[in-house]
């Protein structure tokens, strides 16, 4: 990844042409670095538009790939990086399924948009991922319950390199400031919870892009 931990604090990704917006996004980079659990700022795409220190030391160890490093799309992450298991503890219950969930809520709800569709398009080139998002989703939801789908206050488990950490939970806090919410983003922080957890075995994982297990395999 481009910034480690302890490196120089990278600039937001620009999203909005107006200096005075942009000014905002450069102090609230700095408060979002000041924070000791990681914490990102998305769009409506996923697209992060800025970091901090703590979030870039979780994925230190995230091999190179061309469309889905978490520091540029987190869905596209999560949902396709070979390495996701490897740091989101209980990859496919806890990360890929609500993710997508909340993936098909936003497309429904947004409408045409470039890059939402580009995102639908690449999960349509999976066909177990594809069976799982037309047909496992609206089954997974009925069993988990519909607050399984949302972002705020969700406890997922996490595989954090620092042994300090190891394998724990956080609690994924969403907030949207009036300025964050004007340029269409949201701030994700993952709040790293004391409790330990058993190892698990996603440690080693590496892991296809259709690997859900949420719908057998079509064709």
């Amino acid at each position: 990844m481009a910034f480690q931990a302890g490196g120089q604090r990278p600039a937001p990704r620009p999203v909005s042409k107006t200096p005075e917006v942009q000014a905002y996004l450069d102090d609230y980079a700095a408060s979002v670095e000041a924070v000791s659990f990681p914490s990102l700022v998305v769009d409506h795409c996923w697209d992060v538009v800025l970091t901090n220190s703590a979030f870039r030391s979780l994925f230190r160890g995230v091999g190179p790939h061309p469309t889905a490093m978490p520091d540029d799309n987190f869905l596209r992450f999560v949902l396709f990086h070979p390495d996701a298991p490897a740091v989101l503890g209980d990859h496919e219950s806890s990360w890929c399924l609500p993710m997508l969930a909340h993936f098909a809520r936003t497309v429904e709800s947004r409408g045409p948009d470039h890059g939402l569709q580009a995102i639908r398009r690449d999960i349509a080139q999976e066909p177990i991922m594809e069976a799982a998002y037309r047909h496992g989703l609206p089954h997974w939801i009925r069993s988990v319950g519909e607050d399984a789908v949302e972002q705020d206050g969700a406890v997922r488990p996490l595989l954090h390199p620092d042994p300090r950490w190891g394998a724990t939970d956080c609690r994924v806090v969403a907030e949207t400031s009036r300025t964050l919410e004007e340029l269409g983003c949201t701030r994700l922080t993952f709040v790293l919870r004391e409790a330990r957890r058993a190892p698990s075995r996603n440690r080693r994982a590496r892991r296809e892009a259709s690997h859900l297990s949420v719908v057998p395999a079509v064709g």
